[in-house]
């Protein structure tokens, strides 16, 4: 016959923690929106596609 050795109290305590710890809010708080991600995607995709800025010529002797 199999004993069980922890109390009840020991076991809703644990559950207790457990659950706290799954259920946490985001560390920092920081959330994103689908929106903003957009627009920030974009931003850099129109900045890494544009020509590079015209270098002045040098003059060849």
């Amino acid at each position: 016959m199999i004993m069980d050795r922890t109390s009840p109290v020991e076991t809703a305590a644990l559950t207790t923690q457990v659950e706290g710890l799954l259920d946490s809010a985001e560390p920092e708080g920081v959330f994103r929106d689908t929106r903003e991600c957009k627009g920030a995607f974009l931003l850099l995709a129109l900045l890494l596609a544009s020509p590079p800025t015209p270098r002045p010529k040098t003059e060849t002797r």
